[in-house]
């Protein structure tokens, strides 16, 4: 996992890019806490979840079109397929 750090808020998460669909974030803290867009939602009509954080979404997107952020190359074996 790469270390990524929100254009908007600072935040620092960890990273990794399987596909262009598939992102696996790490909060390295809570993310209600750290995120303001999470934090805004909490408070805005009773809502307390958020799927994601766009802004920081938007940081991840032009990190990998810009080609600092790869796909990662990481595989994992598959039940089944083992010998």
């Amino acid at each position: 996992m790469e270390s990524v750090r929100c254009n908007t808020c600072g935040n620092r998460v960890l990273v990794e890019k399987y596909s262009d669909a598939h992102t696996s974030i790490q909060w390295l803290d809570e993310a209600d806490n750290a995120c303001p867009e999470f934090a805004e939602a909490r408070t805005q009509d009773g809502r307390a979840w958020v799927p994601t954080c766009r802004k920081l979404q938007e940081t991840i997107d032009d990190l990998t079109i810009s080609g600092q952020l790869g796909l990662s190359l990481r595989s994992y074996p598959v039940p089944g397929r083992l010998e």
